[in-house]
């Protein structure tokens, strides 16, 4: 399975954000929706994410002495699994998380840039809850919510249907205060908080 070193590069994941629930997508139309991509940088890292099997050529065509490949994800693999996250260390985490989520607000400056972008009624959300759970517990709610998302992945693009990016960030908060029950120290249950 990929590393995160090889998922979480700047471009590799920007690629791979702009090809999810896409369909399939050529070399030329990636440099089209990433024109701040250097087109040999694009191929470099179209052809690592290919020689990884993260995503797969669907078609070729011949085009001007050339051939054209089209792409599509390989979305059981463009995940970094259990055993390759066991191995980063916390260094290796926060680097990860420092490239998501700089991904995440250039993805998010990009729409805000558009000048048909209408955050509220386009139902534009971002949200922070929280849960009180067991080990067991936070296991079965990651288990549903990438359940749900799943069965929402594969659906084509069509007439009425926008791509709708969803990105989960999910981690402890050791700094929440418990009391020797287990209980929360402010009181109360599972909360969700919206931001946006």
């Amino acid at each position: 399975m990929p590393t995160a070193n090889l998922l979480l590069h700047p471009v590799r994941l920007r690629i791979l954000q702009t090809m999810l629930g896409v369909g399939e997508l050529t070399t030329a139309q990636l440099r089209d929706r990433l024109p701040d991509v250097p087109a040999a940088s694009m191929y470099r890292h179209v052809a690592t994410l290919a020689q990884a099997g993260i995503i797969e050529v669907v078609r070729e065509r011949p085009v001007r002495g050339t051939v054209e490949r089209s792409y599509r994800v390989r979305q059981e693999q463009a995940l970094v699994d259990d055993d390759a996250r066991a191995t980063m260390t916390k260094d290796d985490h926060r680097n990860a998380f420092a490239v998501f989520s700089g991904a995440l607000m250039s993805d998010f400056e990009r729409y805000l840039a558009r000048d048909d972008a209408e955050p509220a009624r386009e139902g534009v959300l971002y949200r922070q809850g929280a849960v009180w759970a067991t080990d067991d517990e936070f296991a079965a709610l990651v288990q549903q919510l990438e359940a749900v998302i799943a069965r929402h992945a594969h659906t084509e693009p069509a007439d009425g249907r926008t791509r709708h990016i969803i990105s989960m960030v999910l981690h402890p908060d050791k700094a929440a205060g418990t009391d020797a029950g287990g209980g929360s120290a402010e009181g109360g249950g599972g909360e969700q908080g919206a931001l946006g």
